[in-house]
């Protein structure tokens, strides 16, 4: 496994809780990092992404405003804070890795690594 997510667990509404993607080698030689995440049931979507180097970052409608994605290189890590937890963001938590720069930062069809996932329950 090269991608190895960290960080969920059960939360009540209105919490937080800080994921963490270690990702050696790939935040340096990869083009874009980012998290996804697949109810049950439904499709995987995208959360929120960032080109490597932290030039930009995306974050879908749905957790604007909540959401943080950042990376930190000298530790091959990437996070996603998340607050104001609600219900809906109940789902298996993905860390994926793109190669190519040219790619529709939040959709998942476009990553080439993936990790194994964690589970966020918001109660």
């Amino acid at each position: 496994v090269q991608l190895v997510e960290s960080g969920g667990g059960s939360v009540q509404a209105g919490g937080s809780l800080r994921l963490s993607c270690a990702a050696p080698g790939y935040t340096s030689s990869s083009a874009y990092m980012g998290w996804f995440r697949q109810p049950p049931g439904k499709e995987r979507e995208g959360v929120a992404a960032t080109r490597t180097g932290g030039v930009s970052t995306f974050t879908a409608d749905s957790v604007k405003g909540r959401f943080t994605i950042s990376q930190d290189n000298a530790k091959n890590t990437v996070y996603l804070q998340m607050n104001s937890l609600k219900p809906e963001d109940t789902a298996m938590y993905y860390c994926a890795a793109a190669r190519s720069q040219y790619i529709v930062p939040l959709n998942p069809r476009h990553y080439n690594t993936w990790g194994q996932g964690t589970q966020v329950t918001v109660s």
